[in-house]
């Protein structure tokens, strides 16, 4: 049933949102903040249980590729995908569909992200089975995220008719893909019972992705074709280098997935998933103290302080709070970060500003 299922790790985002601890040169996904692995290394190993290594790809960028090759030597060093400069999800994506459809043309292939935190691994494994015997019967398949709130941070997913598929009546057409809401239209998208969460992770055939690539992106579709062409050759690199700065920048969801054709979304529950996208995300994935506080720090001092998060590197200098409540205090040595939960979502902002100004060292 497998053989010719394949999983591509997205791994080369910033993690702009749990800046300062993550950085262009160590993001996110390199990060041990559920335990002491790092979110990449947990991706793949969460993947063991249904894909042999050689068949987990990943792709990402030539300064992230040796310490994510580092961290998880068991993946084949030749199975890195890596973008000479980003592009957006869908030349990045479009990218690992054109390479395992020319090396195998029956290829069916899980996109799934480097930096989720899923809970229930057995129950994500059954979802992406059930995923792959309904895209290898011609369907473009999204996992979306059963929502427990009004979520602004997420785009949607609005399921359609139910799709009976070999007696697989857990799938529905979609019926639109909704870009993130304000918080009024998140509270009618929830009551609405018929939405998922867009969590980014897709299965489908190779052929059949590539398809709406060329129907609805041909122009990167054509280059695409150009790369895989010439992969196996010497002349790889000059091609791919050659090629890339001039393939469209876009996303997955607004470049293909929005008018892609038989799309089914299957809402995925129990899984205990969490994007990790920012410092509140935490309290939701790593047990609080009797305080309501998660400490990531091994020098603190709490004196009546509540539902707080401290995250400290090192050990050399203590960090007190007193009487405090509801904020994010992130220590890295060279910056020192203080916020209320509140407007955790606006650390990106702070990156953004270090950009604008060229502001290159804390970045």
């Amino acid at each position: 049933m497998t053989e010719n299922f394949y999983a591509l790790i997205m791994a080369g985002g910033g993690g702009t949102r749990l800046w300062p601890l993550s950085r262009q040169g160590h993001p996110k996904q390199m990060l041990p903040l559920i335990d002491e692995r790092s979110l990449f290394q947990i991706a793949v190993q969460r993947l063991t249980g249904l894909f042999p290594t050689e068949r987990i790809f990943v792709v990402t960028n030539r300064k992230q590729s040796a310490e994510l090759s580092n961290q998880c030597p068991e993946i084949p060093k030749e199975n890195y995908l890596l973008e000479p400069e980003p592009r957006g999800t869908a030349a990045a994506i479009g990218l690992a569909a054109a390479y395992l459809h020319h090396r195998d043309p029956e290829a069916v292939l899980a996109v799934l992200t480097a930096d989720h935190y899923i809970g229930n691994e057995e129950r994500f494994l059954e979802y992406l089975r059930e995923a792959k015997e309904i895209a290898s019967q011609g369907h473009l398949v999204t996992l979306g995220i059963e929502p427990t709130y009004p979520a602004t941070q997420y785009g949607y997913i609005q399921q359609g008719k139910e799709l009976v598929l070999n007696g697989k009546p857990s799938a529905f057409e979609v019926d639109r893909f909704k870009e993130k809401p304000d918080e009024s239209e998140a509270k009618q998208l929830l009551a609405s019972g018929d939405h998922s969460w867009n969590s980014g992770m897709f299965i489908w055939p190779t052929a059949l992705i590539l398809k709406e690539f060329e129907r609805q992106m041909p122009s990167l579709h054509s280059s695409l074709q150009t790369i895989v062409k010439h992969w196996g050759s010497p002349q790889r690199d000059e091609i791919l280098n050659r090629e890339w700065p001039n393939v469209e920048s876009q996303t997955i969801d607004y470049g293909i997935m929005e008018h892609a054709e038989n799309v089914a979304v299957i809402p995925a529950k129990d899984m205990a998933w969490n994007d990790v996208g920012s410092w509140n995300s935490l309290f939701e994935v790593l047990e609080p103290d009797e305080d309501g506080n998660v400490i990531l720090s091994q020098n603190h001092m709490n004196i009546k302080s509540r539902d707080s998060l401290v995250h400290s590197n090192g050990q050399s200098k203590m960090l007190v709070t007193i009487g405090v409540e509801n904020l994010v205090i992130v220590d890295t040595g060279d910056v020192l970060l203080v916020c209320s939960k509140e407007h955790a979502q606006d650390v990106r902002k702070v990156v953004e500003h270090l950009k604008e100004n060229e502001i290159k060292g804390y970045l």
